[in-house]
């Protein structure tokens, strides 16, 4: 890894480039930069989240995907280097397949919405999203492996999952419910 930061203001970017791990330098605007920092907004997001009330173990979980996503930042911070282990995939198909379980099938579309953790979830579910579009954007021109991008798509799959695990969750023992979306258009069609 590149050097730990002692000093914050270096002026070195005062010319619209940063530097990487590797210590290249390239423009803040590369899409490189732009995958790491929508990695680091999800991150900045999922801390927001995790100041909910929530179950332990699912804060257990947000916590280590927060340090997964610092390996995932900092593998795009150098090129060609392998930080984000093939393991931390499997460790959120095994967290996607246990939550998945608990919940009823969908049988309509659901709004971002309910408990201020369940909408949380989805603001970082929708962030996750854009960091995978970035990425797949920075691997259509630069080496790139999958693993990342494996780990980013599943992750916004379990944020979705957890959005409604977060909803049913309540602290009082009592259980919500997801948001269900109301179209006039599709009630139609289903009742013709």
């Amino acid at each position: 890894m590149g050097k730990r930061l002692t000093q914050i203001t270096t002026r070195t970017g005062d010319d619209g480039s940063t530097g990487l791990g590797d210590n290249t330098r390239v423009a803040k605007n590369s899409l490189r930069i732009q995958a790491i920092g929508d990695v680091d907004e999800l991150n900045a997001h999922l801390g927001l989240l995790l100041c909910e009330n929530m179950p332990a173990s699912i804060h257990a979980l947000l916590v280590e995907v927060q340090h997964q996503l610092f390996n995932l930042g900092g593998e795009l911070s150098i090129p060609g280097f392998e930080l984000l282990a093939r393991e931390a995939v499997l460790a959120l198909d095994a967290a996607l397949e246990e939550h998945n379980q608990q919940l009823p099938r969908l049988q309509e579309f659901i709004l971002p919405a309910g408990t201020r953790a369940a909408a949380q979830a989805h603001v970082c579910r929708t962030v996750a999203r854009r960091a995978e579009r970035s990425m797949v954007a920075l691997g259509a021109m630069e080496p790139l492996r999958p693993t990342p991008l494996q780990y980013i798509n599943r992750l916004s799959d379990l944020l979705f999952v957890l959005s409604r695990v977060l909803n049913r969750y309540r602290m009082d023992g009592t259980v919500g419910d997801d948001v269900y979306w109301k179209s006039e258009k599709l009630a139609q069609s289903l009742s013709e």
